[in-house]
């Protein structure tokens, strides 16, 4: 090729560089996501960690690197979903629809961080999640993953609190907005709701409960801790005076300790976490204690994954309702049916009947009919 033709070559291609660069910045940006000139079929976004990450356009695949994110990713877009981070056990298959239930096992990347980058690559997600929190610890770690894999991580930010907008930026960078309005809407006025009503409750009058962790019941996480956020929201007392553990949790605590705290309300695992929840009902040990005594001991509903506290997703959100109206009915006036069936409709894309919907309370409410 002579010079002259290079030289019409390389105009050219300067001539469509700036006309697209133009192009595309003409169509703005999405607060907490940033669209800006990539290669063709990529756009680089800045995900809610402010790191600069470059995605494909289209996202058809998709894996969390922990539940919180397979969660989120499962009630936003199941389809793109491409595996769970472990062996689902058979009381989370059972609200779980059939399709979705055999999706493999691919590890993740959170407590003994078990991620299968064999797996992974040989599938080859469009994206991972990181989604739950953002510290420097959250964020090394994402950047650690994307280089070994060479797959983007793109990390959100998803508080109790905040799960509105971690449900807006996931829904513009999957392309599902209609179905993240939804879910964020329902997100946002639950959590006003729950702190609107709290607000309402004299300090007299609130409930001091117990969180019985662990196949004895003797580890449970204090006040402060974010596995008893839910407990703090509603506007219940948490008796445990205790370290927190972080991370985990799971302070271990004396029986001697829980007699003398005395609560009005126990909070129990359910039995496949493997919870001590029957023993407490009839371990003469425990029953000097004015919530065995009344009979408020009740098992965490925990299908398919537990309204209180691990994993710490969007699970919480149903589980507001549920502990606000469990501690303080006349406060949280809801029919815990009917929250129930409309809740996991919405985000489980599971249609239950009254009589589902009463089974998953049976053992964590006093107002439920059998």
């Amino acid at each position: 090729m002579n010079n002259g033709k290079v030289q019409t070559v390389r105009s050219l291609s300067v001539v469509v560089v700036l006309v697209l660069v133009l192009g595309l910045a003409g169509c703005g940006s999405q607060k907490g996501l940033t669209q800006n000139p990539g290669p063709t079929g990529w756009r680089t976004i800045t995900d809610m960690a402010g790191r600069k990450v470059q995605v494909p356009d289209h996202i058809g695949k998709v894996f969390g690197t922990s539940p919180v994110a397979t969660i989120m990713v499962y009630t936003l877009a199941p389809d793109k979903l491409v595996g769970w981070n472990y062996n689902l056990r058979p009381l989370e298959k059972k609200y779980i629809l059939p399709k979705y239930q055999s999706l493999p096992d691919l590890g993740g990347w959170y407590a003994k961080n078990t991620g299968n980058t064999e797996e992974l690559l040989k599938i080859r997600p469009d994206v991972l999640l990181s989604v739950g929190t953002i510290t420097q610890t959250d964020i090394s770690l994402a950047n650690r993953i994307q280089n070994q894999l060479r797959i983007p991580v793109v990390m959100v930010d998803a508080p109790l609190t905040g799960m509105d907008k971690a449900y807006k930026f996931l829904g513009s960078l999957l392309g599902v907005q209609a179905k993240a309005q939804e879910l964020g809407a329902y997100c946002q006025a639950t959590v006003k709701e729950i702190k609107v009503k709290a607000k309402t409750i004299p300090a007299d009058k609130r409930v001091r409960v117990y969180y019985a962790e662990g196949s004895s019941g003797l580890q449970t996480d204090p006040q402060g801790s974010s596995h008893t956020e839910t407990l703090a929201l509603v506007g219940g007392i948490n008796v445990a005076h205790v370290a927190a553990q972080g991370g985990a949790g799971m302070s271990a605590v004396s029986l001697e300790q829980v007699l003398k705290w005395n609560p009005d309300v126990i909070l129990c695992w359910n039995h496949e976490q493997g919870s001590y929840y029957p023993g407490l009902l009839t371990d003469p040990a425990w029953h000097s204690l004015k919530a065995v005594q009344t009979n408020r001991v009740y098992e965490i509903p925990d299908a398919p994954f537990n309204w209180f506290d691990r994993p710490p997703s969007v699970n919480r959100l149903i589980g507001l309702k549920w502990l606000g109206n469990l501690l303080y009915p006349q406060v949280y006036k809801y029919d815990m049916v009917a929250e129930t069936k409309s809740f996991y409709s919405m985000f489980y894309h599971y249609n239950l009947s009254d009589a589902q919907a009463k089974a998953l309370l049976a053992t964590s409410s006093l107002k439920v009919a059998p």
